[in-house]
């Protein structure tokens, strides 16, 4: 029997329209969508603020942008890999312009600090001393660089005769001064890696030295940034540590006996005395350029090079380096 009244139909509840169903499926669809869609944006935003946070420690504890700095880093070796091991000739090429954009940086801080260099001359005169080097070693390499002194030399007294130029002759003995300074520091000792190249089987020696430099950077920096507490030279480079240094030493140790056996074919405790000797030059010279940029009231040489700040910064290390290595391939040889 049906409830309904009399003469009426029984009550049926209409079915929910299979239409009305999809949407309400697509639209929870759509939420799920989106709410996903927020929490992926999160994520990513999370992760972009954690990577700046650190790459801002990074900056604050090494004084540059260390992902940057190591990617050029990469580059310039690999062009250098290519240069020695393939034409030596090109090593020049490749020396060439390093040689030259330092020693144009350089004396243009020098300028800044108030000592008036020639800087294209001076430029000139180092690239002299390339070719000489490579073709004529040691006796070419010292008279272009004497050579070069004289003509920045020159070139500076005969710009006396410009009003804007005139300067007092305790000025003009400091200029004449900076201008030697600079072909030393710079031309000289980086023209003993293109004397060592070009000896026989010299180019893996430049290879070899060099990369015991960037081990000796590495070192330093990945257990300086990692330990580091105790300054090293506060006064003079605030961010250099002993334990970085305690690093940079393992690293050069382990790097020059592998070297040592299987590049140059040299016994195993060469490679520690390698690594020793690099160890101590490129501190030195890690710490003079620092100097340098200390008594100039500056923090980079030069901002060429983003995260390195200029080619000297990048090479400070390199360049007494170059000397001591070739002087041990003259005794081990």
């Amino acid at each position: 029997m049906s409830d309904a009244p009399d003469g009426l139909p029984p009550a049926v509840t209409p079915p929910t329209p299979p239409r009305r169903r999809g949407l309400f499926k697509r639209g929870e669809i759509e939420a799920r969508a989106h709410a996903l869609e927020v929490d992926f944006k999160a994520q990513v935003a999370a992760t972009r603020a954690q990577l700046d946070a650190t790459s801002v420690r990074i900056v604050e504890r090494t004084g540059r942008n260390l992902p940057l700095a190591i990617l050029i880093g990469v580059g310039l070796g690999v062009t250098l890999v290519l240069s020695l091991v393939f034409v030596k000739a090109l090593f020049m090429v490749f020396a060439g312009l390093l040689i030259g954009f330092t020693s144009f940086e350089l004396a243009s801080a020098l300028r800044f600090g108030g000592r008036d260099v020639p800087r294209w001359p001076t430029v000139v005169a180092a690239l002299a001393a390339i070719p000489a080097s490579f073709y004529f070693g040691d006796e070419g390499q010292w008279i272009a660089i004497l050579a070069g002194i004289l003509f920045v030399t020159l070139w500076r007294v005969a710009e006396l005769g410009r009003p804007s130029h005139r300067v007092d002759a305790r000025r003009l003995w400091a200029d004449i001064a900076a201008g030697a300074f600079v072909m030393v520091y710079v031309s000289f000792l980086a023209s003993f890696a293109v004397v060592l190249t070009a000896q026989n089987g010299g180019q893996w020696w430049t290879l070899a030295f060099l990369v015991l430099v960037i081990s000796v950077d590495t070192g330093a920096y990945a257990t300086g940034l990692s330990f580091g507490k105790h300054p090293m030279a506060p006064r003079i480079s605030p961010k250099k540590t002993w334990e970085g240094f305690a690093g940079s030493v393992a690293a050069a140790l382990i790097a020059g006996v592998l070297l040592s056996i299987f590049m140059l074919e040299e016994p195993w405790w060469f490679g520690l005395v390698f690594a020793a000797v690099i160890v101590f030059t490129a501190t030195i010279g890690d710490l003079t350029e620092s100097l340098i940029k200390r008594d100039l009231g500056i923090k980079d040489i030069s901002t060429w090079l983003p995260g390195h700040g200029g080619f000297l910064d990048r090479l400070d290390s390199t360049l007494p380096s170059a000397a001591a290595a070739y002087i041990l391939f003259l005794l081990f040889t």
